[in-house]
C-alpha cells in the first residue's frame, strides 16, 4: 500500500466536503432540515431513522445522538432506528418481504408530524422507498440522505440531502458529517 493511495482517499473525502461547504442551496437545505426536526421534537413528535448495511449503522448512530445525548446532559429526545428489533425484522422479512420491513413498522408506530430520515447512498433502496411511500400516507415528514442523483427517493423526500458524490464511502462519510451538524444544532435550538 502506498502513502499516495492513502492521501488520495483522504483528499477525495475532503473534496466532497469542500463541495458541500460551497453549496449554498445545500447549506440552506441542512438548515431547513434542522428546523423541521427541531419543530417535530418541540411538538412532541418522534424522529425515526432507516438504512441498510453501513447506512443502518449510520441510522442507529444518529438516532442515538438524539435519544442519548450529543454535547449536553439533557432530557432524551424520542428517536430510534427502525432496524433494531431483530425479531420483528426477521419475521416481517420472512413472512412478507424485506422490502416492507420499514413501511410496516411505520404503519404501526408513526403519527402525523413525525419525521423519517431515510439513508441510502443510491437513493433506490426498495425498503426505504416503500417506507417513504407509507410515510406520505400517514403525514410523516420525509428526509432523504442520498448520493448525488437522489435516486427514487428524490421525488419522495420532503427534504433531500444528496451528497455530491457517487462513491459510497465518500457519501457515507458526508452523511455522518451532515447528521452530526443537524444533531448539534437541534440540541442547541431545543436546550440552549
Amino acid at each position: 500500500m502506498s502513502i499516495t493511495a492513502i492521501k488520495n482517499i483522504i483528499e477525495g473525502s475532503i473534496n466532497v466536503k469542500k463541495e458541500l461547504l460551497s453549496d449554498e442551496v445545500m447549506l440552506n437545505q441542512i438548515n431547513t432540515v434542522t428546523t423541521a426536526i427541531t419543530e417535530a421534537f418541540k411538538n412532541g413528535n418522534s424522529v425515526y431513522f432507516a438504512g441498510n448495511g453501513g447506512s443502518a449503522a449510520d441510522a442507529q448512530h444518529l438516532a442515538a445522538e438524539f435519544s442519548g445525548r450529543f454535547y449536553k446532559d439533557r432530557k432524551a429526545l424520542p428517536s430510534d432506528a427502525l432496524h433494531c428489533n431483530t425479531s420483528y425484522l426477521t419475521a416481517v422479512a420472512n413472512d412478507y418481504s424485506y422490502d416492507v420491513i420499514y413501511a410496516r413498522l411505520l404503519e404501526g408506530l408513526a403519527k402525523p408530524g413525525d419525521v423519517l430520515v431515510g439513508i441510502s447512498t443510491s437513493g433506490n433502496s426498495e425498503n426505504i422507498v416503500k417506507a417513504f411511500e407509507m410515510a406520505k400516507t400517514i403525514g410523516v415528514v420525509t428526509i432523504g440522505f442520498t448520493g448525488a442523483s437522489g435516486g427514487k427517493m428524490k421525488e419522495l423526500s420532503d427534504y433531500l440531502i444528496n451528497i455530491p458524490s457517487n462513491t459510497t464511502p465518500r457519501i457515507q462519510e458526508s452523511h455522518i458529517l451532515v447528521g452530526h451538524i443537524i444533531c448539534e444544532l437541534v440540541e442547541i435550538q431545543i436546550f440552549g
